[in-house]
């Protein structure tokens, strides 16, 4: 692995909602190995877009400069999985590169992004079956969300957790020696031995412990009005606020507003009928999946899904 200075070597490619927000924070409070504070700069993957995304390549750099000659320096993009150019854009920054893949059932993967999108504001679809069956419009255009920062392919849900190919992609490109897979159903049922297995492939002191906390929890808006006006309020407003709010209080008072607004809660289990109808459209992927792994996913994501 290369161990140049202020260039990561080392990426937490995805997938969306699949353990990578408690495996960044549990690999960011290692000694030997560093992480920026911005998760999610999604420099390459130059096929998906969002005006979010850091792709100038001294801004993007730059989120690394405190690292301090660290062995392992990483970045974590869920999108880079999803991405078809992601893969070779960091080969060719980054050769010797270590990639760590994440993946969850995707029936559950996509009901929890789903419910994510909606806490987020970026999803005004509010029923998940009604969202699938948009998907044909929103290809063409239409019924997108009215404050959605982020790339319209996170809007398929019934295509962006089919993880064979997109897998496979990594394996081709960087070889199975320096790609780590990881399930979520292992790192929640055993996550201090997951997490000492990620240390042995980054070649770490192993014998590091966290505190294993669980990060990015399922959370609701109480008020999508209030949350709207403070992540999404138009010019006008914003600057009617600055009048009225003095400057020192402005970032206190909107973290109170958001967080007495955010409520940590578990949503309704997906229903039987939504279930199979998904299980069925991931069934030939999951399968070709196992191959892909080597890993019987039939039996620990498709039958658990009937």
């Amino acid at each position: 692995m290369s161990t140049e200075k202020n260039r990561p070597n080392f990426f937490i490619v995805g997938a969306p909602k699949c353990g990578t927000t408690s495996m960044y924070a549990y690999l960011s409070s290692h000694p030997d190995i560093f992480f920026p504070q911005v998760k999610e700069p999604h420099h390459f993957g130059s096929d998906i877009y969002s005006p979010l995304y850091v792709r100038d390549r001294d801004e993007y750099l730059n989120l690394f400069s405190d690292c301090c000659g660290e062995a392992v320096v990483g970045e974590a993009s869920v999108w880079y999985l999803y991405s078809k150019r992601a893969a070779a854009e960091i080969r060719e920054f980054c050769s010797d590169a270590k990639i760590l893949i994440m993946l969850r059932n995707p029936v559950e993967m996509v009901y929890s992004y789903h419910s994510q999108r909606l806490a987020w504001g970026n999803e005004d679809i509010r029923d998940f079956a009604q969202a699938l069956d948009a998907e044909g419009e929103r290809k063409n255009g239409q019924r997108l969300p009215v404050h959605n920062p982020y790339p319209v392919d996170g809007l398929y849900y019934s295509e962006i957790a089919k993880y064979s190919v997109q897998v496979k992609r990594y394996f081709d490109v960087f070889g199975r020696d320096n790609v780590h897979v990881i399930l979520f159903d292992d790192f929640k049922q055993k996550t201090a031995g997951v997490y000492r297995d990620t240390l042995q492939f980054l070649n770490v002191d192993t014998e590091y412990r966290p505190e294993f906390v669980v990060e990015n929890p399922n959370r609701s808006r109480r008020s999508m009005l209030l949350h709207n006006l403070l992540y999404h309020a138009p010019g006008n407003l914003i600057s009617v606020g600055k009048l009225v709010v003095p400057g020192v209080l402005r970032k206190p008072l909107w973290r109170l507003l958001a967080k007495a607004n955010t409520s940590y809660e578990q949503r309704p289990g997906i229903s039987d009928v939504l279930k199979r109808r998904l299980s069925e459209n991931y069934r030939e992927d999951v399968l070709k999946l196992s191959g892909v792994i080597g890993r019987d996913l039939e039996s620990l994501w498709l039958d658990s899904s009937e």
